[in-house]
């Protein structure tokens, strides 16, 4: 028995459990930084050398753009679906899929294959995001250790962060788009045995709730949380996808063309950690609403402030807030109903994924007539200053019936 009294099987349990969740939480950090930091976003920093290569239009960057969140959102749509052999394998099988399509892209030169590549490439990252953490935040909440949570998520900035130092590292060194692409493959491949190792499914006897049921009804508020994050898809990602074009074609902030990305990656990394501290403390749909209002300052700067101050001012409220805000969506919908959490996971996913496909096609229509990205900046911070109402008043409406905790 020790000083505060337990037993020594007490005190083993404890110590057990603090390492799986450290574990389990390690382990989806290095899959989202593989499968979506380095498997969703490498191309941002890719894409210039690619253009120059190829003599890419911007129709088509933004095509083979379009078909990874395509993908990303058919894979939301299916990883709501009982698929056979078990959520791990799928998780599992979209790390190795998202890494095997993002050296393969390497190979091809024509833009059927590219558009198939990073549509499957999509679908893997959205398995890897739904699925694993449903996967990490069951096993997080069987061991009692939710506040892991973070560092799973921080995956997301970290391979970001990582994938744009690597880029300008090898080109550095001379290296070619597809020299850029295998690597990052090569990479992102390397989490996979790591994620077969600490990513573990809770055991049926340690489930702390019965296993969902694909007739039941949504938890109450899903909906209302589900359109918030689609309207948080639709203007984060006009910033995320214009933002380096932007910065290389205002004189004054060409030169930070290779430091915007860092500074996403370098700021999203801890910030769910202090979204997560937020959230203990007024709730995780107040903290996404007040996410939701910070990011929509840095959209609007992204278009408004032509600067070098204003581009990394942006690129830092982005990185900040994008998710964190994913991070407080899905601790909202486990929050509403933690039986559903797959398809609560899925169908906000979903319609994130809805939105990011709309928002580049309607920001590109707005620049192409007006030659200028405020306009485009501003509707797509009307979009998320809208969803931070939205989240805001569905707090308020969850916390006179039931209540909303985490």
């Amino acid at each position: 028995m020790d000083a505060r009294g337990r037993t020594a099987p007490v005190v083993q349990r404890e110590l057990a459990g603090r390492c799986a969740g450290t574990g389990v939480a390690l382990g989806g950090m290095l899959a989202l930084a593989a499968g979506m930091g380095i498997g969703r976003f490498v191309y941002t920093p890719i894409l210039p050398d690619m253009v120059a290569a190829l003599g890419l239009s911007k129709s088509a960057a933004g095509a083979i753009a379009s078909a990874n969140f395509l993908g990303y959102l058919v894979g939301a749509l299916l990883a709501a679906a009982r698929l056979p052999g078990g959520r791990r394998s799928w998780f599992l099988g979209g790390l190795a899929a998202s890494a095997a399509t993002t050296g393969a892209m390497a190979v091809p030169g024509s833009m059927p294959a590219f558009l198939l590549l990073r549509f499957v490439g999509g679908v893997a990252s959205a398995f890897v995001l739904v699925l694993g953490s449903a996967i990490v935040l069951d096993r997080l909440a069987v061991t009692q250790r939710t506040r892991w949570a973070a560092l799973h998520f921080a995956g997301v900035g970290a391979g970001i962060a990582f994938s744009a130092v690597l880029v300008d590292a090898l080109r550095a060194f001379g290296a070619d788009w597809r020299t850029l692409w295998s690597v990052s493959g090569v990479v992102s491949a390397v989490a996979v045995p790591f994620a077969v190792w600490l990513v573990q499914e809770t055991t049926p006897a340690l489930q702390a709730h019965a296993p969902e049921t694909a007739l039941e009804p949504p938890p109450r508020g899903l909906r209302a949380l589900a359109l918030c994050h689609g309207l948080f898809g639709f203007g984060y990602v006009v910033t995320a996808t214009f933002l380096v074009a932007v910065v290389r074609a205002t004189t004054q902030a060409r030169t930070l063309e290779a430091v915007v990305w860092l500074v996403v990656g370098l700021t999203a990394a801890p910030s769910t950690a202090g979204w997560s501290r937020i959230a203990a403390n007024m709730g995780p749909l107040r903290a996404y609403a007040l996410a939701c209002l910070i990011e929509a300052a840095g959209v609007a700067m992204g278009g408004l402030w032509s600067s070098p101050v204003g581009a990394l001012t942006a690129a830092a409220l982005l990185g900040a807030t994008f998710m964190g805000i994913t991070a407080l969506g899905f601790a909202a919908a486990r929050a509403m109903g933690p039986r559903h959490q797959r398809r609560s996971f899925s169908i906000i996913t979903a319609a994130f994924g809805l939105g990011q496909i709309i928002g580049p096609t309607v920001a590109g229509v707005m620049l192409d007539r007006t030659h200028s990205f405020a306009g485009a900046s501003a509707l797509a911070a009307a979009a998320v200053a809208v969803a931070a109402a939205v989240a805001m008043r569905l707090a308020v409406v969850l916390d006179r019936s039931a209540g909303l905790t985490i």
